[in-house]
């Protein structure tokens, strides 16, 4: 058995501010004996609308950069793996990746991932400020298990998460910003109890909270129980995962196996 901690916080718009306030809760997470920590997209400071492309671009690091050095350095220091989300450099003027990392207990950076489906819906458009990335990371091999990476709207596209765990992840981390709206909460909690219960896995979800965002952190086990819900209280939450509970769930719901890929297409109309 082993500790997963989901941190649900609202960010400020100073990056500084919030890095004080995510090397606290990972020093909080690893006090619980947390495996793992993991944080909510756009932690690293909130954009309100009004803030512009260029300032946003301006503010942006490289993954090497002071911010998730930072975490690094902490996450060695309390010997916990940390996943967390940064505003990453482009290429593209005035845009940036909303980029997810995965780094080990002794600080090395593991794994990065960047969105691939920008949130251009319900009155929202990411892709005046974003670029999306253009690949699917392959399963983080760890010591509570295999681990992929999604990003908050990634949950709306049913193929990320079941590449994902046909690629071997057993549990998938979706750092989200959920905003605010009719029946959004409704689809949050939906889409995560699909995507685990579709795939057999552990599907751990901070997301933010305050400003525009729900809350409403969530973890659902591989048959589609919730094992918690943070409403709307920021701070931390830990549950216990096992990689036993993943291979019996799919042994006896064999919805990987099951699936008939030598007939799945797409019709061309």
């Amino acid at each position: 058995m082993s500790k997963i901690a989901l941190v649900q916080f609202k960010a400020d718009t100073d990056k500084y501010k919030n890095l004080k306030k995510i090397l606290s809760y990972i020093r909080k997470a690893a006090n619980k004996n947390a495996n793992l920590c993991t944080f909510p997209e756009f932690m690293m400071f909130y954009t309100p609308a009004s803030q512009s492309a260029k300032d946003v671009a301006k503010l942006a690091e490289t993954i090497r950069g002071e911010f998730v050095s930072a975490i690094a350095d902490y996450a060695k220091e309390n010997s916990i793996q940390v996943i967390g989300t940064f505003y990453e450099k482009s290429k593209k003027k005035n845009r940036v990746y909303d980029t997810a990392f995965f780094i080990d207990k002794n600080g090395k950076l593991i794994s990065s991932y960047r969105k691939i489906h920008l949130y251009d819906a319900l009155g929202i458009k990411e892709s005046d400020k974003l670029v999306a990335g253009s690949k699917i990371k392959p399963p983080i091999r760890t010591t509570i298990g295999k681990i992929g990476m999604m990003i908050c709207y990634d949950l709306r596209f049913p193929e990320v998460s079941r590449t994902l765990a046909a690629s071997g992840s057993e549990i998938i981390v979706v750092p989200s910003a959920w905003v605010q709206g009719k029946m959004k909460e409704e689809h949050w909690i939906t889409l995560n109890k699909t995507r685990a219960i579709e795939n057999g896995c552990y599907v751990i979800a901070p997301d933010q909270l305050g400003n525009i965002y729900c809350g409403r952190s969530i973890a659902v086990d591989p048959f589609g129980k919730i094992m918690l819900d943070m409403k709307k209280r920021e701070g931390l939450g830990i549950i216990d995962v096992s990689t036993e509970k993943i291979h019996k769930v799919r042994r006896s719901l064999p919805l990987l196996q099951n699936r008939r890929t030598d007939i799945y297409s797409d019709f061309t109309l």
